[in-house]
């Protein structure tokens, strides 16, 4: 981590906090990302104008700040690859970890942004576990892989 800007994290996790409250004061819904998404996906109900709105909503404004503050972010920013002497090509790393991913969020009614930023706000004890899992996979993870 040599690239560490608590200016920035700060400013982020807030701007996440704020599009989250507002979504829940202003619409009573979750932020859960996948949840949107997947509810895009055959639409399900009348309401895919805000899931959609919010998403590309979410897309836009990081394309934004990267436009319109390029010192937030890095140059070096790069995808990581796949370990080395594994023998797995990059692409079909990245197309495991995706897909373990959709299946994690499945199974756990949520993703990170659902469980982790709206649901430990709201004491769920269901987010808690969740998101101790999350942690606990991501850290098992990095110490299986060596990615970092």
């Amino acid at each position: 981590m040599t690239s560490f800007t608590p200016f920035t994290a700060t400013l982020g996790g807030l701007l996440i906090g704020l599009a989250a409250a507002i979504l829940w004061l202003g619409a009573g819904r979750i932020a859960g990302i996948s949840g949107m998404f997947g509810q895009l996906l055959p639409p399900r109900d009348d309401t895919s104008g805000w899931r959609l709105a919010f998403i590309v909503a979410l897309v836009l404004g990081a394309l934004l700040a990267g436009w319109a503050l390029p010192s937030l972010g890095s140059s070096s920013l790069a995808l990581v690859g796949a370990p080395q002497g594994w023998g797995i090509p990059t692409p079909v790393w990245i197309a495991i970890a995706g897909l373990l991913t959709g299946l994690g969020t499945r199974l756990a009614n949520g993703c990170t942004s659902g469980h982790g930023v709206c649901g430990i706000a709201r004491l769920s004890p269901r987010s808690f576990v969740a998101v101790g899992t999350f942690f606990g996979v991501a850290m098992l993870t990095v110490a299986v892989t060596g990615i970092v």
